[in-house]
């Protein structure tokens, strides 16, 4: 078989592996490829999360509007009884969806940070000037999120999925304390129901993040894990 003009000019003379010039366009070819990815991902999360608050609020309006005019009656009760599961739903939906978008986001922090390995394996003399990491675990994904990255439920009830779960929460608790107004306007029986439903709402969504977490380990398969004496800091940074 005759071989391609110029074709030796993309392999060294060892092993056949590429020369490290086409080695680093290939990691940057690939690595602007998943910084693409990240950013749409980041794009769709905020405009899912911008869409169900606008659907909300324009619910929120709209019942308030036909609750004047029928001068706050058992109609409005109704009304609102119709809407809000449907934004109910939304809501939920939308939750899954931004889980969903995190855990691609952390595949592709992983995926980044392998890149990384790749360039400090063509020239290692540069890894003190990294401030992301080079590793795949998910200590060197934690790095790579920040200098003075924090795990820890403020920043876990700050995140945008958190914020919509809050507020499915609290929807959930005011669409069952509507439901049982029918019945009853004892202020107690309200108050139970809200908190019912909200607890409800807040349990399925709590399943759902540990689910989600949960498979997310058990398909981990780091390539390159952080060395120990490199992962001690990381988790001292964790427990603060």
């Amino acid at each position: 078989m005759n071989e391609r003009p110029g074709a030796s000019a993309t392999a060294t003379s060892t092993g056949g592996r590429v020369d490290p010039p086409l080695r680093i366009q290939i990691l940057a070819a690939e690595h602007w490829s998943l910084l693409a990815t990240r950013s749409l991902t980041w794009n769709e999360m905020f405009t899912r999360a911008a869409m169900f608050i606008t659907v909300l609020s324009a619910s929120l309006v709209a019942i308030a509007l036909v609750a004047q005019a029928t001068s706050f009656a058992t109609d409005a009760r109704w009304f609102a009884l119709l809407v809000l599961p449907v934004v109910d739903v939304l809501g939920l939906l939308t939750f899954i969806r931004l889980g969903e978008a995190n855990t691609d986001d952390i595949g592709l922090v992983a995926a980044m940070n392998r890149l990384r390995r790749g360039y400090l394996e063509v020239a290692p003399e540069l890894e003190p000037f990294f401030t992301t990491s080079s590793h795949d675990d998910m200590t060197g994904i934690l790095r790579s999120y920040g200098v003075g990255f924090r795990r820890g439920p403020v920043r876990f009830l700050a995140g945008t999925p958190a914020l919509v779960g809050i507020v499915n929460v609290a929807l959930t608790g005011a669409i069952t304390a509507l439901a049982v107004a029918v019945i009853s306007t004892s202020p107690a029986w309200l108050a139970a129901a809200g908190l019912v439903g909200a607890g409800a709402m807040a349990s399925i969504e709590v399943a759902m993040v540990r689910r989600a977490v949960a498979a997310g380990r058990r398909s981990a398969r780091p390539r390159f894990p952080t060395p120990v004496d490199k992962a001690s800091p990381m988790s001292e940074e964790g427990e603060q």
